[in-house]
């Protein structure tokens, strides 16, 4: 960095933190007006050095030498009037201050080349991550979506759920899962599912047919990257399948052990029933008895899909996250500021001539209404 880049950076932090530098300047005035005004046999200059090693918690590189100069002025002064500055006690302060101010320097030196790495790794992961986990498209085919996504680790962006849509000839088609497991196999796992379903979306015929491709794809996945986990055969991912016709006011779901959706219709909250088949990625250990469930999807409704990080959520007592009390107080709303209010979820919506509705109004039963679905993650 040229030396006007780091005169930059050092004027910004000073504007940032020019309140608390009040703090180590306080410091040295106070220390040098009482030692100077106190006995020759109190010495209170070795306490100037709190002052440098204070400023490196609030300032950069140069702050913090500016802070040490201005501390060894401040013995140099406090020598003068105590006996000079030839007398081995001021001399000894004097080097031992100037050298525990370096040595306050080069830790903020240090510290600051660390946080740039970490800031240049943090913005690589964040692109690698937005680049596994898109966001959702705002209107695919006659559906409008929203999504919201939080994950378990503090600084990751996506973790082991995942979500997908494609739209194929006249019907789009929604992934939900979760990977068992965390860390980076788990989000490994999500997006090798994610790019197989992408893929297989558009070459099978029916939701059965696309989740027992999911499967092997899983499971191949499991055996060539997982081959040397102690659990790899107790990897699986849980999903749900859906599809939505263009034209109709039916949906389709192929459910593998994830938590089944809710549908918003009429103001009322009721739960998909479904027959529930294995998770992908036991394919090994079981049959392929997937089937598909048609239920009723029509304009106006909403579909809310969702992972068990929204419904095993608890409170500070224990006691689960309502889900479905919860959203049947944001009937009326908008899906996108239902999703805000809930923090833990992803909406697909499909558009139409109600897409224009404002957030949170009540729908206008007035209007020719279009179906929303929702998932969450």
């Amino acid at each position: 960095m040229h030396l006007g880049q780091r005169f930059a950076v050092t004027w910004q932090r000073w504007h940032a933190t020019r309140a608390l530098v009040l703090i180590p300047i306080g410091l040295i005035i106070t220390i040098t007006v009482v030692d100077i005004h106190t006995p020759e046999t109190v010495h209170l200059g070795p306490l100037l050095v709190v002052a440098p090693a204070i400023t490196v918690a609030m300032g950069g590189v140069w702050l913090t030498g500016l802070i040490g100069v201005l501390a060894v002025v401040a013995q140099v002064v406090i020598a003068v009037f105590h006996g000079g500055l030839t007398t081995p006690n001021h001399i000894c302060q004097i080097i031992g201050l100037t050298i525990l101010s370096m040595l306050a320097v080069i830790v903020c030196l240090v510290r600051d080349r660390r946080r740039a790495e970490l800031a240049q790794v943090r913005s690589v992961s964040e692109a690698a991550q937005r680049a596994l986990l898109r966001p959702l498209p705002r209107r695919l085919g006659t559906l409008r979506l929203s999504c919201t996504y939080l994950a378990a680790a503090k600084e990751a962006r996506i973790g082991g759920d995942l979500y997908a849509v494609a739209h194929t000839g006249n019907h789009t088609r929604v992934l939900i899962g979760d990977v068992r497991g965390k860390g980076l196999n788990a989000v490994g796992e999500a997006a090798a599912l994610m790019g197989a379903f992408q893929e297989a979306a558009h070459h099978h015929a029916t939701l059965p047919a696309l989740a027992s491709a999911l499967d092997r794809s899983a499971g191949r996945y499991s055996a060539q990257f997982l081959g040397s986990d102690d659990e790899a055969e107790e990897h699986f991912i849980t999903a749900l399948l859906l599809e939505i016709p263009d034209d109709g006011s039916v949906a389709r779901l192929t459910h593998c052990g994830h938590p089944p959706p809710l549908l918003i219709s009429r103001g009322q909250v009721t739960s998909v029933p479904s027959s529930a088949a294995p998770p992908l990625g036991l394919c090994g250990l079981t049959q392929d008895i997937r089937t598909s469930h048609t239920f009723p999807f029509e304009a106006g409704d909403t579909l809310l899909l969702y992972t068990d990080g929204l419904a095993e959520a608890r409170d500070s007592s224990g006691a689960f996250y309502p889900l479905e009390e919860r959203l049947a107080q944001w009937t009326k709303c908008h899906p996108d500021r239902s999703l805000s209010a809930s923090s833990t979820t992803s909406s697909l919506t499909p558009a139409g001539p109600s897409a224009t509705m404002p957030p949170c109004s009540p729908y206008d039963e007035r209007q020719q209404r279009t179906p929303d679905t929702s998932a969450a993650s």
